[in-house]
């Protein structure tokens, strides 16, 4: 079965092709073909390769996504990264949405229904759901009937206890869908289950924390298999401190601001999610690895950007082991978790407390999908590479190829 996997963003639109026999395998598999798009103004670039290792880079006029996303499918069945002879061959197409809103907890088949439910809650994720959506009208133009599947990053909170998921303002709030929705989801699952099959475990008898560590932060404490609390909240704008994004912030702050400014919705908009975190503090850039190069230049402002981003990190860690009641195992994942060793190391600098002891040999060199903890260690960490589009292949799978109830079969 071929499953095309659409990860829509904002400015970005990512595409991976999979094929899935009758049985899973035991862990992700390379792609037949995956791609890239940044878009830039008028102006789209694209980076496309396939399992041989073949790849291609273009730069293409972007006057529609539409009109880019075609031209990426085109490279499916034409050119040098070919994988398929036709686009018929595709079986279904899952799309990650970010936003489920009070709609959705599970995976579900794209009917028109469920489209318009998915927009009625775009506002909730504006940067993403609008893209998401075209992306699936795209597939529909592109492709015709073929199953299309949403699976939304908000899904595996949903579950979450009441008073982990409930603001403490007026009750009216959380009745009216003002609420911690939480996101990540899909790859804080597919880590939590991963993390028990690398350790010989139960998932069902696991304390897990696992820190989704990006452009976009969160952490999640997840107890037997359940997301129980998360960083994010809302919108994925609370929490920790991230690339552009401040994280949490006292909205006193925002109110003493707006009564001095004033400021409106879009001005807020704007400093929060794309003038704050590393970028605001540094002054200079949200990659962490520019960050962490200035540091040893002696630049003073990326210094305290780092101390701020651990501190917050070490706080949140501590917090969920807390919320949890203890904690087995310690998972790093996405762009900083996986690759940054600095990370890493700060970060579980002063966890002795809960039991965490590095390797420091594993952590200057880690394989992905790897423990880095030390033998004496009562937590196990680990680093696991981020899988959601896999992860959402794995749910097309289940709904389409199977019957499988949704969440009925583990990651594998």
């Amino acid at each position: 079965m071929k499953i095309l996997v659409l990860n829509s963003g904002s400015s970005s639109q990512k595409a991976c092709l999979y094929e899935i026999g009758e049985t899973l395998p035991k862990h992700a598999p390379a792609c037949l073909w995956e791609a890239k798009v940044e878009f830039a103004g008028d102006t789209a670039a694209i980076a496309v390769k396939n399992s041989h290792g073949i790849a291609q880079k273009e730069t293409v006029q972007a006057s529609s996504r539409e009109q880019v996303v075609e031209r990426l499918l085109s490279t499916l069945t034409t050119g040098k990264v070919q994988a398929l002879t036709s686009l018929s061959e595709i079986d279904a197409v899952g799309h990650r949405v970010v936003h489920g809103g009070l709609h959705f907890e599970e995976p579900v088949p794209i009917t028109p229904e469920v489209r318009s439910a998915i927009a009625s809650v775009s506002e909730l994720a504006p940067l993403h759901t609008p893209a998401a959506l075209e992306g699936i009208d795209i597939i529909q133009s592109v492709l015709g009937p073929v199953p299309q599947v949403a699976v939304f990053d908000t899904g595996f909170h949903r579950q979450m206890p009441a008073a982990a998921a409930t603001y403490p303002g007026p009750y009216k709030w959380f009745e009216n869908g003002i609420r911690r929705y939480g996101f990540h989801g899909i790859n804080h699952q597919y880590c939590a289950a991963r993390a028990a099959q690398l350790l010989n475990k139960d998932l069902r008898s696991l304390k897990i924390v696992t820190c989704h560590l990006g452009n976009g932060c969160s952490i999640t404490a997840i107890d037997g298999g359940r997301s129980v609390d998360t960083t994010m909240g809302f919108t994925p704008l609370d929490g920790l401190m991230m690339g552009t994004r401040s994280g949490a912030v006292d909205p006193g702050i925002l109110i003493y601001l707006m009564r001095q400014g004033p400021l409106d919705p879009q001005q807020i908009d704007k400093v929060l999610n794309h003038e704050s975190g590393l970028l605001g503090i540094s002054g200079f850039s949200s990659d962490m690895r520019e960050v962490l190069a200035a540091i040893e230049r002696g630049h003073e402002r990326a210094k305290l950007a780092f101390e701020i981003y651990v501190h917050r990190l070490r706080s949140a860690i501590g917090s969920m082991a807390a919320v949890l009641g203890g904690i087995d195992a310690l998972v790093f994942t996405a762009g900083v978790g996986e690759n940054s060793v600095d990370v890493r190391a700060a970060a579980c600098s002063t966890l002795g407390l809960l039991g965490v002891k590095l390797d420091n040999k594993l952590n200057a060199r880690p394989v992905l999908d790897q423990e880095i903890s030390a033998v004496d260690s009562q937590v196990r960490v680990l680093v696991i590479r981020a899988e959601e589009d896999w992860a959402i292949a794995l749910e097309c799978w289940k709904l389409t190829h199977v019957g499988v109830p949704v969440g009925a079969a583990d990651e594998g």
